[in-house]
């Protein structure tokens, strides 16, 4: 099953045909220049000379092993040999192509609001005993005391 894409159906179908391959190598080609440009994935390209100095390394010494020779040169510290130059040349030794990005982002200003829900709630009146006092029962305290 072929996805059409929203732009698909304003072209000629064998120029959609012609250009489907193309997005995908764009796509891959894109994300491989933005992850080189702003990562250390580029430190990969320097594979080659990692390989060479281990041979320059096995030709010195050749009972050296590749383990030996990552140990020597990645975690061993910060040891300075006769070789120290080619040593910093080796693939994430430094930091060649550090990018500060910054990103600022604008985000269009639209009107959120929030909608409450509202609930009417009917609102009972409970009589109690209190409420059923009379009027005159109350008027009784402002009269006169009686003698019995």
């Amino acid at each position: 099953m072929i996805l059409q894409h929203d732009t698909d159906h304003l072209l000629p179908k064998t120029f959609r045909l012609s250009l489907r391959p193309l997005k995908k190598i764009f796509a891959i080609s894109f994300l491989f220049i933005y992850l080189f440009s702003t990562t250390e994935l580029s430190q990969l390209l320097k594979m080659p000379i990692l390989i060479q100095h281990f041979i320059e390394h096995r030709e010195v010494n050749s009972d050296i092993t590749l383990w030996q020779f990552l140990n020597m040169h990645y975690a061993s510290g910060d040891v300075k040999y006769a070789d120290h130059e080619k040593d910093m040349e080796l693939p994430f030794k430094a930091h060649d192509n550090c990018v500060a990005s910054i990103t600022n982002v604008y985000l269009p200003t639209q009107k959120i609001s929030i909608i409450k829900p509202v609930q009417i709630l009917e609102k009972k009146h409970f009589k109690t005993p209190e409420q059923f006092l009379f009027s005159t029962f109350l008027s009784n305290i402002w009269q006169p005391p009686r003698i019995c």
